[in-house]
């Protein structure tokens, strides 16, 4: 496990209980075994060179936070900020260098100083503000996410070329991040077991008044170490962006829980005092080799994370067995045997011998099990929205009539996540990919990866940038917004307050929709916009920002709503004032939207047809892989639906 080599007690070391013990004081290292079985046994696609350097690369940006996060959690603090130290550290380098024109080796250093300065001041707050950690990077984690949305003013900053070559290859198949990975783990190893601060960073974490008492400058060590984590972090955004080819403001959103998990699973203890480097690694890998093999097996997305959670779990529970089976921890830097005894080589040989035959031999098995249908992939930004949700129903109605396999898999609005789901269908040899791209910068790598491989790629809903794409089926945001525009003008009699809820920062669907209703709006003078304000496309956050713009703005008398949830927040907070003395309109025409719109709360909705985007998109994907002639665009018409017309439109 991370935490340590354990020693096993006297007299659990004979032939018979040798492979047990291994086991047993390898917990971390035996899931993921265990897990590389599994998912050989499942899925005959799992146990490819190229899959297998996917993982890596999967792996590596949640490994690189990791590393710093172990320095902390191994000093018995806690780094939330680490996500967002990535993003900010990434968006510094990208402004600095494209926007205003720093050289890019400056705006390297740049970047890798805001990832340090950060960690100071997580450092100073805890140290000499008293601060308990979870508060202080709790802060951090606002402030630092904050900051990037400020700096990128919300949207995607191009990443500069000479630093985007760090998310390629090397000889055209080693990737760049997993050698970066691989130095940042030794430089961990290294600080841990041969430096000063290393042997502080246990000392502090096995107790801290001890430490002190024994002349251990506590409050200067916890500097280093959370400036450590920053200096990490800032790596890892480098290498985030490096892959996306842009510097995203809402990258890395919950990577700092996998971080801490990828070093709890490898042992390290949250009271401080035990974890290393290797155990890190394998935490990581874990991880990566689970997200990856259940979008081999077409897991849903929201079931992923039950499983992720349960084998977290059930790691740490088998750290718990193994410690009460007598093994005993061995902090990093401590004395023990350097290297192995011929024995104890001799049962680690037999282990991988084991492994590599099962594996193999599954790999084997598996290779004439795989379905005739043709396979088609599906990545999806999100499905928490309903309309998403549509666009899978129609792709899956259409897949099944035609007699393709479709995998769908949830981005979640992340578009490293994404990014990985695509080389993973690249990886599994689909005959064909669908992409709704979370961003249509960040999504262009991973398709060329895909053009590179010969895999007709189709864009839904939103196009790709700097890749090929076989078809584009879409329907026109900027064209909706200026239908939008109009409808809301022409019911407030061309003058009025009113207010726009905005969509996710960053997304080509908010840029979009907002850039056609401003243009709309043009040739309506008398229409005031009073306030905008961001709701992420969320139904929740509709409500609560819309009840707050009501503080300031209780005259308004119009909104628009960059999406259907986040106008049906809005309906909530407006309250008895919604479709009366206040008209809403949203965009997407989903099924709650449209029963708004009929029931009067709402004025509007500039409605697309998801189903139908869903289905067209499967029918030329399976066209474009069958070298069929394919329309480079298809549109699919938008609407504007309202009482009038609200029962004719079928969605």
């Amino acid at each position: 496990m991370a935490t340590d080599t354990l020693k096993s007690t006297p007299g659990a070391s004979g032939a018979s209980g040798g492979l047990r013990r291994l086991l047993l004081d390898n917990g971390a290292l035996t899931a993921l075994i265990i897990l590389v079985i599994a998912m050989s046994a499942l899925s005959g696609d799992f146990l490819t060179t190229d899959n297998l350097l996917n993982i890596g690369v999967q792996a590596a940006v949640t490994a690189i936070l990791a590393f710093g996060v172990t320095f902390v959690i191994v000093s018995a603090g806690i780094d939330l900020s680490v996500g967002s130290v990535a993003a900010l550290s990434a968006t510094v380098l990208a402004w600095s260098a494209t926007s205003e024109g720093v050289p890019v080796w400056i705006a390297v250093i740049l970047a890798i100083a805001t990832g340090i300065a950060c960690g100071l001041v997580n450092g100073v707050l805890i140290s000499y503000g008293k601060l308990p950690p979870f508060i202080a990077t709790l802060a951090m984690l606002s402030v630092g996410r904050g900051l990037s949305l400020v700096i990128s003013q919300g949207s995607p900053i191009a990443f500069p070329e000479s630093v985007s070559h760090l998310g390629d290859t090397l000889g055209g198949w080693l990737p760049v991040p997993v050698l970066v990975m691989i130095v940042m783990g030794l430089i961990t190893a290294l600080i841990l077991g041969r430096t000063y601060i290393g042997r502080s960073m246990y000392a502090i974490g096995g107790n801290e008044e001890a430490a002190r008492l024994s002349g251990l400058r506590v409050k200067k060590q916890k500097l280093v170490i959370y400036a450590l984590s920053g200096l990490f972090a800032a790596a890892a955004g480098i290498v985030l962006a490096s892959r996306l080819s842009s510097a995203q403001p809402q990258a890395a959103q919950g990577y700092e829980l996998d971080a801490i998990a990828a070093v709890v699973i490898g042992g390290a203890s949250l009271a401080g005092g035990t974890g290393k480097a290797s155990g890190t690694l394998i935490g990581a890998l874990i991880l990566a080799v689970l997200r990856n093999g259940l979008n081999l097996l077409s897991v849903s997305a929201f079931w992923q994370q039950v499983v992720i959670g349960v084998v977290i779990a059930l790691a740490v529970l088998l750290d718990t067995v193994r410690r009460k089976a007598g093994a005993t921890p061995v902090t990093a830097g401590a004395g023990g045997s350097s290297g192995l005894k011929g024995p104890q080589a001799i049962k680690y040989g037999l282990a991988v011998v084991l492994v590599a035959a099962i594996v193999g031999g599954l790999s084997i098995f598996n290779n004439g099990s795989s379905s005739s249908n043709p396979k088609v992939g599906l990545s999806l930004s999100t499905l928490n929205n309903p309309f998403f949700v549509q666009i899978k129903e129609g792709a899956q109605a259409e897949a099944k009539k035609l007699g393709a396999d479709l995998t769908v898999t949830d981005a979640q609005n992340d578009a490293s996540q994404q990014a990985n789901q695509l080389q993973n269908f690249t990886s599994e040899g689909v005959d064909s990919i669908i992409v709704n791209p979370v961003d249509s910068d960040a999504a262009g790598p991973s398709v060329r990866s895909a053009n590179k491989s010969d895999i007709p790629v189709v864009g839904v809903d939103r196009g790709v940038n700097k890749a090929e794409t076989a078809a584009l089926v879409a329907s026109d945001n900027v064209e909706g917004g200026k239908l939008g525009a109009k409808a809301l003008a022409e019911k407030l009699g061309g003058k009025g307050k009113i207010v726009i809820l905005q969509g996710l920062a960053g997304t080509s669907a908010s840029r979009e929709r907002g850039a056609g209703f401003a243009e709309g709006l043009k040739a309506y003078p008398g229409i005031d916009v009073v306030a905008k304000q961001p709701a992420d496309f969320d139904r929740t956050k509709g409500l609560d920002v819309m009840t707050n713009l009501l503080q300031a703005h209780p005259d308004v008398q119009g909104v628009f709503a960059e999406n259907d949830e986040m106008a049906l927040g809005a309906v909530k907070a407006l309250g008895s004032k919604a479709g009366k003395s206040v008209q809403v309109i949203g965009f997407d025409g989903t099924p709650d939207g449209l029963k708004a719109v009929k029931e009067g709360t709402m004025y509007a909705s500039v409605a697309q047809q998801p189903k139908e985007l869903g289905r067209i998109a499967v029918e030329n994907a399976l066209r474009a892989a069958d070298d069929k002639e394919v329309d480079k665009t298809v549109k699919v018409p938008v609407k504007v639906v309202t009482a009038k017309n609200v029962d004719e439109f079928t969605g």
